[in-house]
């Protein structure tokens, strides 16, 4: 590898899915000011467009092969921006999740050309928590976090149970060794306690790695840790790439959450990235939830994961008494049950919390007289009434028209809307309560740059009496005037057609109802179904995590589902319904023709969300336990065959959805 000057070639990789990397010469008036090339970004000319380049490696020699070698057009960055531990950890995603060196890169490193210092992500106004002491379970659990002979260890604590003060001291524990740690929550904006009391404990070595900042601020910030003058970065999914140059401490936070699987190339997890980052610096690994990932579950069980349990409130409350209201024969959206207690916590002047997972006013149109049924025309997806624009919207590409008073296929006026989402939920409180201080949070409401903050700073306060959102207040909230949670429909989740809808309502329902009696040991909460007896809604109402996640392992088994099994999901999409058919069918009849024993594969079929933004889509799901096998087939076929002109392949290891 070259840094002298005596460099004419470059090795780039490009933010492009091709699996190759690519030489470029460099010009003699871009080598006078630079001491090494080795880990800049540059700009370069490839198919006659101008993109971003990485420079993995150098030579003096030009590279063998009769092609023509085009100069690199400028070089972005006059210090190097990554170095060889990002290269190798590039090369392990690239090689585990199919995709390429560049591809990778382009989602680790930050995009901004120039530095600039990133705002304050929340007020000033922080409201500093004493110093806490610790209870017998968390000096426990820290001497165990600590303890170097285990690398992992998981934090499986009830909610309100103090899990994140012992993240906090392990943390600090590991800062004064002037090694470095990565704290990853679901989501950034949910996290503002976390981040002031990180902030108040450990100063400006802290960073805030999240999406609210610019590509330029993003650039300063990755400088900062990279220089080792922030060694604690707190950032959701993408901070686990951040360039610390020795990790002692990796903190995964709800680690149960869908979130840290990225949906799109890389289709990396966290959790697994983070796995490989801590073997390799021989650093420790905490994972924590109250509602732990059945794959979790499993490694614990195993004893491939040390369990530490915290089992007691420290605030003062007390697990919820939880209620399940049977749907069937109510009127309304709103039980009679709910609108009492609502009543009730409202004139104790407590706070609640009202939670559904589908956002918009209502979500089904459709004529009485005929059936039809309005979707989308891009999807294969109903579109969703949403009042205040007076819109129909698809929340998968967009779409929208306006709503109709008369059928389109038969003319009828009999016509109206079913089904309810947080709008029309929003709308039915205000009229129930008229004279409470009623607020929504969804991604509607929270679009405008600080609204979140905003709506969370008054509910703190205590100026809104019902908070009502989609799952964004199913976590990271603390609020103590909390006493009542009520789930306006548990089913939302349930019945999607994927093997994880029992385990993402259970976590779900366990962890909403979390949010009350957090302070006080009167939390009430009040789950709405229509399938009472499902056991992920009873067994989340009984707080019977144990016996959940035994029929759910269970029936994993039964299945041949993860963790029983490991999976492989490919997809196909396209404009042309035939040339997708075409491209499934062809890349599975390959496959099946070599297919080492102990594997199968399901499928071809249509995707259970089967056109998405006027693209069908097929899949297949490769299932085995020998993954090194699952990748050699596929990494094989993905390189000999290439689907058809205007059809897309998509490769994507463990997913975590199926739709």
């Amino acid at each position: 590898m070259g840094t002298d000057l005596a460099v004419r070639y470059v090795e780039i990789a490009l933010n492009l899915p091709i699996d190759k990397t690519f030489s470029y010469s460099v010009p003699d008036d871009l080598l006078t000011h630079l001491e090494t090339l080795t880990g800049c970004r540059v700009e370069v000319n490839f198919r006659n467009r101008k993109t971003v380049g990485y420079i993995i490696n150098t030579a003096v020699e030009r590279p063998e092969g009769d092609y023509e070698i085009k100069k690199i057009l400028r070089v972005l960055d006059e210090k190097p921006l990554f170095g060889n531990p990002e290269t190798d950890l590039a090369e392990w995603i690239a090689r585990r999740y199919f995709c390429s060196i560049g591809e990778v890169l382009g989602t680790m490193l930050p995009g901004g050309k120039k530095e600039s210092t990133p705002p304050a992500l929340f007020s000033d106004e922080d409201e500093y928590s004493a110093d806490i002491q610790l209870s017998d379970e968390q000096e426990f659990a820290l001497e165990a976090v600590l303890d170097e002979s285990r690398s992992a260890v998981y934090l499986y604590g009830i909610t309100g149970s103090g899990k994140t003060e012992v993240y906090l001291r392990a943390a600090a524990s590991v800062l004064e060794k002037g090694e470095g740690v990565i704290y990853l929550v679901p989501e950034i904006s949910l996290t503002h306690q976390i981040v002031k009391e990180a902030r108040r404990r450990f100063g400006k070595t802290v960073s805030v790695w999240h999406s609210k900042i610019t590509p330029s601020q993003r650039l300063a910030e990755w400088r900062r840790i990279r220089t080792g003058e922030a060694r604690m970065v707190i950032g959701a999914r993408s901070a686990v790439f951040a360039p610390l140059s020795k990790t002692g401490l990796i903190i995964i936070d709800e680690e149960h959450e869908g979130s840290y699987k990225s949906g799109s190339s890389p289709r990396y997890h966290a959790r697994q990235v983070a796995f490989y980052r801590s073997a390799r610096d021989k650093g420790r690994l905490i994972m924590g939830s109250a509602t732990p990932s059945v794959e979790a579950v499993q490694l614990m069980q195993e004893g491939k994961l040390r369990e530490l349990r915290l089992t007691r409130r420290l605030a003062g409350g007390s697990p919820p008494e939880i209620q399940i209201i049977n749907m069937a024969g109510q009127k309304g959206t709103i039980s009679r049950e709910l609108t009492a207690e609502l009543k009730s916590t409202l004139g104790m002047k407590r706070q609640a919390i009202l939670f559904l997972n589908r956002r918009g006013y209502s979500y089904f149109f459709h004529c009485k007289s005929c059936g039809y049924e309005m979707k989308c025309r891009n999807c294969s997806v109903s579109l969703t009434f949403h009042k205040n624009r007076n819109r129909m919207l698809c929340h998968y590409c967009g779409y929208q028209s306006d709503p109709v008073q008369v059928c389109p296929e038969c003319g009828s006026l009999d016509v109206g809307y079913s089904g309810y989402g947080t709008e029309g939920i929003e709308d039915e409180i205000k009229t129930l309560f008229p004279e409470s201080s009623v607020e929504r949070i969804d991604t509607d409401t929270v679009s405008r740059k600080g609204s979140m903050e905003q709506i969370l700073n008054r509910f703190h306060k205590g100026e809104t009496d019902i908070l009502l959102g989609t799952q964004m207040v199913a976590k990271g909230l603390n609020f103590p005037g909390v006493r009542l949670v009520g789930i306006v429909m548990a089913d939302t989740t349930l019945l999607l057609p994927d093997f994880r809808s029992a385990e993402r309502t259970f976590s779900l329902l366990t962890q909403v109802a979390g949010r009350a009696g957090r302070f006080h040991p009167d939390g009430r909460v009040l789950i709405q179904t229509f399938h009472p007896q499902a056991s992920a809604v009873y067994l989340a109402a009984q707080n019977d995590p144990e016996e959940f996640y035994r029929r759910e392992l269970e029936t994993r088994r039964m299945l041949k589902f993860p963790p029983a099994s490991r999976l492989i999901r490919i997809l196909f999409r396209g404009k042309d319904r035939h040339k997708v058919t075409r491209a499934a069918e062809d890349f599975s009849t390959a496959i099946l023709r070599d297919l080492p024993n102990g594997l199968e594969l399901l499928g071809p079929g249509e995707a259970p969300l089967s056109v998405i933004s006027g693209n069908f889509r097929m899949h297949m799901i490769l299932r085995g336990s020998d993954v090194k096998a699952m990748h050699s087939i596929l990494l094989f076929y993905s390189r000999k065959l290439d689907p058809p002109g205007g059809t897309y392949r998509e490769i994507d290891a463990d997913p975590v959805s199926l739709l």
